[in-house]
């Protein structure tokens, strides 16, 4: 079943767009006619994200952004305003793991750089994305916790840590704007076929086996269908949902 959403006319943030689940959601959301800014840390990555989108018929920016520093945040969320006008909808994505470790055992590096990236970058991004759009009176916001924001695991404590600070920030800033025309909102992805992934499973950190054991529907998921949530949530198909943590999970935290 194809879903098809238009965003014509509309200017949109994602973050974390050179690959995954990020470049999945800028794709969709180009696609979709709207304007896209393509935010990540890696530069080249970046530059050819933004090369296929637009070889695709795209209109789309390409800024480097490292989300763990609120001056670069500010700049890419001034660039999205400046060159389309104004910022409709942000799918703040951007996040990284860290080598798994017992809390016993984890240097505070590792903590301070997991929680700069995934939980104060959601927040820095937060900030200045909702100043423009209090003053438009619209927009909408997707922030990317996962199911670690939902449930807890084993030797990845500090990651999962984030994740559920996520989901703490998409509630508090929904209620601040639910009724100034801006929507906040989480979508927690499950085990989703992406290059985070992949390292995981290279690194031993995850094993295939046990993934497809634990998942109902017996596969991981695709950056497409994180896509299509996104979209969904920042569509007009969705203008009374604000506040939620949207598990995309195939199935696991049923159990």
């Amino acid at each position: 079943m194809n879903v098809t959403y238009d965003f014509k006319g509309q200017a949109v943030l994602v973050t974390g767009a050179a690959s995954g689940m990020g470049l999945s959601t800028a794709r969709a959301f180009a696609k979709a006619g709207a304007a896209v800014t393509l935010a990540d840390v890696n530069e080249a990555a970046l530059r050819q994200a933004v090369d296929d989108i637009t070889a695709a018929g795209g209109k789309v920016i390409g800024v480097v952004c490292d989300v763990a520093d609120e001056a670069q945040v500010a700049t890419m969320v001034a660039r999205t305003v400046t060159t389309f006008g104004r910022l409709d909808a942000a799918f703040n994505n951007a996040g990284i793991q860290i080598p798994a470790s017992e809390i016993a055992d984890q240097s505070i590096e590792d903590y301070d750089l997991v929680s700069a990236i995934n939980q104060r970058g959601v927040w820095a991004c937060m900030k200045h994305e909702l100043a423009q759009m209090r003053k438009q009176g619209s927009g909408a916001i997707v922030n990317c916790s996962s199911i670690g924001g939902l449930t807890g695991r084993a030797m990845i404590a500090a990651y999962h840590g984030t994740k559920h600070g996520v989901i703490g920030l998409t509630r508090s800033a929904a209620l601040e704007y639910a009724t100034r025309g801006v929507r906040v909102n989480a979508v927690c992805p499950g085990t989703i076929d992406t290059p985070m992934v992949s390292s995981m499973l290279e690194k031993g950190m995850l094993a295939m086996d046990d993934l497809l054991r634990d998942l109902p529907m017996k596969r991981l998921g695709r950056g497409e269908e994180i896509a299509d949530a996104v979209l969904w949530l920042c569509s007009s198909g969705s203008s009374f949902v604000t506040g939620q943590a949207l598990a995309i999970d195939g199935g696991f935290t049923v159990y």
